[in-house]
């Protein structure tokens, strides 16, 4: 007769959380290197060339491939099929994946990665979240996931945890060009060329995962009084970064007046990547900042 006792290996083998995110993602080296998060990533046509995001360019050389005139690009999401075929590689038997992906407003990776999750219903379990972010604010989040999940944090609280966390994470930038805003469809082609005319530079927020023209400045000057404004509402923050393109020299400005303002915090500064750059441009800084629980 077989014996139905408990299944000590069973208990012993707690299922494993494996994370999984896009290569939107900004991580900080050191997460990157300890961290065990799988990055799918996704595909960058400028003009006839095609590369895979933070595998074939750097975020610096495509930041300079991007100030030649009229080189606008267009991020292509993963298909279900790529995310079916990571999720059936990484997860072995039983394991859970939790797989955080940049802004659905921003792109389809979230709907990709949605329905990859429904087709394996039954054979692998997937859970994926919308982070509402992009960038190094989706890598605040992922990096947190994943140490929880090194942790052994079950899914539930993995889950619980990083939807906390969502909405106290906040993005501004300013951008000294309202094309690649009007590219991909966030501002109208009148506002574009009515805010060229006018020399108006746009100063953007992320809100609910979209990227939102919140104020219009005309000088770098304005821009950085603007971005500190912003910050300086912030009582306490956990973390503070600055990304930035290599080209914009206000940044040492902005540091000094925002180190006086924090003067415990370390604040890093960052080149963004491809997928952000094709929302806000090759000529951009801004911050993240994340308040803490």
């Amino acid at each position: 007769m077989h014996h139905s006792g408990p299944h000590w290996e069973d208990s012993l083998s707690m299922p494993k959380v494996r994370i999984v995110t896009d290569s939107a993602v900004l991580l900080d080296p050191k997460s990157q290197r300890e961290l065990d998060i799988t990055i799918m990533p996704l595909t960058i046509r400028l003009g006839n060339e095609v590369f895979r995001e933070g595998v074939d360019i750097s975020a610096q050389q495509f930041l300079e491939r991007l100030r030649q005139p009229g080189a606008y690009p267009r991020i292509e999401p993963p298909s279900a099929g790529d995310f079916i075929r990571l999720y059936e590689s990484i997860g072995a038997q039983g394991d859970i994946i939790l797989s955080l992906h940049h802004s659905r407003r921003l792109s389809k990776t979230v709907r990709a990665a949605e329905e990859a999750a429904a087709s394996l219903v039954g054979r692998q379990k997937v859970e994926v979240i919308d982070t509402e972010s992009i960038s190094y604010g989706q890598g605040i989040l992922v990096r947190a996931a994943a140490r929880a999940a090194a942790a052994g944090e079950d899914l539930a609280s993995i889950i619980r945890l990083v939807r906390g966390m969502i909405p106290r994470v906040y993005a501004i930038f300013f951008s000294d060009t309202l094309d690649y805003l009007e590219h991909t469809g966030r501002i109208g082609p009148a506002q574009s060329i009515l805010g060229t005319m006018l020399q108006i530079k746009p100063i953007l927020v992320m809100e609910d995962g979209e990227i939102i023209p919140m104020e219009k400045v005309r000088s770098h000057e304005e821009a950085v009084e603007k971005l500190y404004e912003f910050i300086a509402e912030f009582s306490e923050v956990e973390e503070l970064v600055i990304l930035r393109n290599p080209y914009f020299n206000n940044v040492p400005l902005l540091l000094e007046r925002l180190k006086e303002l924090f003067p415990k915090q370390n604040i890093p500064v960052y080149t963004y990547g491809p997928s952000l750059a094709a929302h806000i441009g090759p000529y951009a800084v801004g911050a993240v900042i994340y308040e803490g629980l």
